[in-house]
């Protein structure tokens, strides 16, 4: 009886503390319970994707497996690390640093985003300690012919450079938070309950065309390695809206290679580097002439000898071209007769039209590291910086700024904006010169291609525009004698301008270095792919030389009867 009396009563006690438990202590503890397995799990958003402007993919997250460890289970398996480090290409000394000094710690990263074969063989070796967790990587199909334009994502998958940095916000999204049970291996066992959605980012669609893109790159790394050129970079507008069609920059980096990565390779020249655009300048120095209603297109400048003084400074020409009409001093590209005109303005007047084309002005391109570039004030200037402005050194752009100037010479006087996202229709311009002079610099401007210092950017059965830069580089405090840039600027077709592109070629080396030898070539090439690419018609007045061509629907890059004229 005592023994049974003592069982009942024991059994008396652990009902008691049972019902005590389960309702007098309930909270107390379901509260602790919950701290030790139940937790709060950030889910990674998905990164959205960037395309081109037909929806080629440029940029795309894929999910991929981390391998991490809780460092004071696996500190207990010393027998396993030389699998696990021969698995995730690790020495053993490497995870002894790893996990010795964060024994406290409940987790800690042995390898990011490793590849699916890695993942499997860590899932299989089931070490203790050591688990997978899901995240997700950023590949880029187009490899190094976008890799300044997009920039990279770092481990995290935030963006770092280009595209991605600019535009990081709308492109990652918001992860989500859920509630899940954690066995004491940290393995997730129930899923709770979702305390926050996930929020992929947005995808981004570029303005880009994925085929100019991969043509301009080809050309611009072709013409740096055979110059062997310090550096190059290319960009090509559409005249009607603004659009970047491509961004191209020498040298580039394999964004999927992070060994691969280095700092200088990363700068999107096109966007960041300034430089004296030399005689790209001239054809905004005549439109300032022509706008102030002094000179004509047949009026005549007088540059012989060759040379003209200005204070202590001589302005000189290559050759004596002698008395030139002002069509003539751009198609000669006269330095003199470039700066006869100047001089004859007011400096307000000539830094208004230069103001106006959006020199010392950001473009507002939405893309990082853009600087204002450099246009002093009028009001500074002195003889010679005016005289030195007329073919275009004492001031500094940007490879877009220079193409966002041509463009209000392409579209009738109208400077368009600029924009490196797709637009579904064309963007007003701002006016910034008559149409008449527009028109009247668009037409010396094909002469220079025609007859000029610009004929290798010719395309046969089309009629381009543009002009030639060849300038010394800065160095010192002064400039040096034998280290160049070569320009080239100009548009196509002449008579319905439809592309706007700039080549710039940074310290070729060997006797050629001008523009007209360097970049025009450049220019040349691409615009001869992109005219096919685009589908873009001859210009108007081949087409009605040739009425057969005309009625046939012709849209090849010679059509008869035609190259004679565009030779």
């Amino acid at each position: 009886m005592t023994v049974l009396a003592a069982f009942g009563l024991v059994a008396a006690v652990m009902v008691w503390r049972a019902v005590d438990l389960q309702f007098s202590d309930r909270e107390f503890l379901q509260e602790h319970g919950d701290a030790r397995y139940l937790r709060v799990v950030p889910t990674e958003a998905h990164r959205g994707m960037i395309t081109d402007r037909n929806g080629e993919p440029l940029a795309i997250s894929t999910p991929v497996a981390s391998v991490w460890a809780k460092p004071a289970e696996l500190l207990q398996q010393r027998e396993r690390w030389p699998e696990l480090a021969r698995t995730l290409d690790l020495s053993v000394e490497h995870l002894d640093t790893m996990l010795t000094p964060r024994r406290k710690r409940e987790f800690v990263y042995l390898r990011r985003q490793v590849s699916p074969d890695v993942a499997g063989d860590v899932a299989a070796a089931d070490i203790p300690g050591v688990n997978l967790v899901d995240e997700y990587r950023r590949y880029y199909p187009a490899v190094e012919v976008t890799g300044n334009l997009l920039g990279f994502t770092n481990v995290d998958d935030r963006g770092q450079e280009g595209i991605e940095l600019a535009f990081d916000s709308t492109l990652r999204g918001t992860p989500g938070l859920d509630r899940v049970i954690r066995d004491r291996l940290g393995r997730i066992v129930e899923f709770v309950g979702r305390e926050r959605p996930v929020q992929p980012g947005r995808n981004l669609a570029l303005s880009i065309d994925r085929r100019l893109q991969y043509v301009a790159y080809r050309e611009l790394k072709k013409a740096v390695t055979e110059r062997k050129a310090v550096a190059g970079h290319m960009v090509i507008l559409d005249a009607r809206t603004g659009e970047i069609l491509a961004l191209v920059n020498q040298p580039s980096f394999n964004p999927n290679n992070r060994g691969d990565y280095k700092g200088d390779h990363f700068r999107n020249r096109a966007v960041t580097d300034l430089f004296e655009p030399g005689s790209t300048l001239k054809p905004f120095t005549i439109a300032a002439g022509l706008e102030s209603g002094l000179y004509t297109p047949s009026t005549i400048i007088e540059t012989g000898p060759g040379r003209f003084r200005v204070g202590r400074h001589v302005v000189r020409d290559i050759h004596n071209y002698g008395t030139l009409d002002v069509t003539g001093v751009i198609e000669k590209s006269s330095n003199v007769g470039s700066t006869k005109i100047a001089l004859s303005l007011e400096a307000e007047q000539f830094w208004g039209m230069l103001n106006g084309v959006g020199f010392g002005q950001i473009t507002g391109v939405e893309l990082p590291g853009e600087p204002q570039g450099r246009l002093a004030e009028p009001r500074n200037w002195r003889q010679v910086e005016q005289a030195t402005l007329a073919f275009g050194y004492g001031l500094s752009v940007t490879a877009v700024q220079l193409a966002r100037a041509y463009g209000a010479l392409a579209n009738g006087g109208m400077l368009p904006g600029v924009t490196i996202l797709r637009q579904d229709k064309p963007v007003a311009g701002v006016r910034v010169m008559s149409e008449t002079t527009a028109l009247a610099v668009r037409d010396m401007l094909k002469r220079v291609v025609e007859s000029g210092t610009g004929k290798a950017a010719a395309v046969k059965g089309y009629q381009v525009g543009g002009k030639t830069g060849t300038v010394h580089k800065n160095a010192d405090g002064g400039y040096a004698k034998h280290d160049y840039l070569s320009l080239f600027a100009g548009f196509i077709p002449v008579s319905a301008p439809r592309l706007i592109g700039v080549v710039i070629v940074d310290g070729p080396q060997g006797n050629e270095y001008y523009g007209g030898l360097v970049a025009a070539p450049v220019f040349g090439a691409v615009m001869h792919e992109a005219v096919r690419i685009l589908n873009i018609a001859p210009d108007a007045e081949i087409i009605d030389e040739n009425p057969a061509v005309r009625l046939a629907g012709w849209t090849g890059s010679t059509p008869p009867a035609a190259t004679e004229r565009v030779q």
